[in-house]
């Protein structure tokens, strides 16, 4: 089931990163908890350079779109605010920002797009990194408070067992360009 739309929209999201050892538990755990399957995708993520923020071009079966947001780098629960831009030439509008702007990094990965009511849960196999998870608290009009999306996103990371250990503070972006500089 495509997630496509043509058009902008704007949202927020409450999210936290972390590795994942026993992708079949959490699978069970989202089943058991009837969790909706959205589909299966292939996704490359291109990073462009930008002054500020994140800008990458998504290219998936499932999921496509010219993404932008703004987040801070922590452990705990944290607030992006995300405008995504669905075109239907994607790969034109992604071949002028890499002639203009530049390509920070790539990152690509199969991504298993899961939905409890509006907080969505990847299973993450990236490559040349490994098996994540991530859980997005997602508020698309504006109307759920901060807390309440904090509130949604750490019931998941409990229904999961997610151990604070497993955290990340970074994207897959950031993780590959300082395995890339090291």
């Amino acid at each position: 089931m495509p997630l496509r739309l043509n058009g902008k929209m704007k949202c927020r999201i409450i999210e936290i990163k972390a590795r994942c050892t026993d992708t079949d538990r959490v699978r069970q755990i989202l089943n058991a908890n009837r969790a909706v399957l959205k589909g299966i995708d292939h996704q490359i993520d291109t990073y462009f350079s930008v002054p500020e923020g994140r800008l990458k071009c998504r290219e998936g079966d499932v999921e496509s779109g010219l993404i932008f947001y703004r987040r801070k780098d922590q452990l705990e629960p944290k607030l992006s605010n995300v405008e995504i831009f669905h075109v239907p030439n994607l790969a034109e509008l992604k071949q002028i920002l890499v002639l203009s702007i530049g390509i920070k990094v790539v990152v690509d990965k199969k991504r298993e797009i899961y939905f409890l009511e509006n907080v969505k849960v990847h299973l993450d196999d990236v490559r040349g990194l490994g098996t994540f998870i991530e859980i997005e608290a997602i508020d698309e009009t504006g109307s759920i408070l901060i807390e309440t999306l904090e509130w949604q996103c750490r019931q998941i990371i409990k229904i999961l067992l997610i151990k604070d250990k497993d955290r990340i503070d970074c994207s897959y972006s950031d993780m590959l360009l300082k395995m890339e500089n090291a």
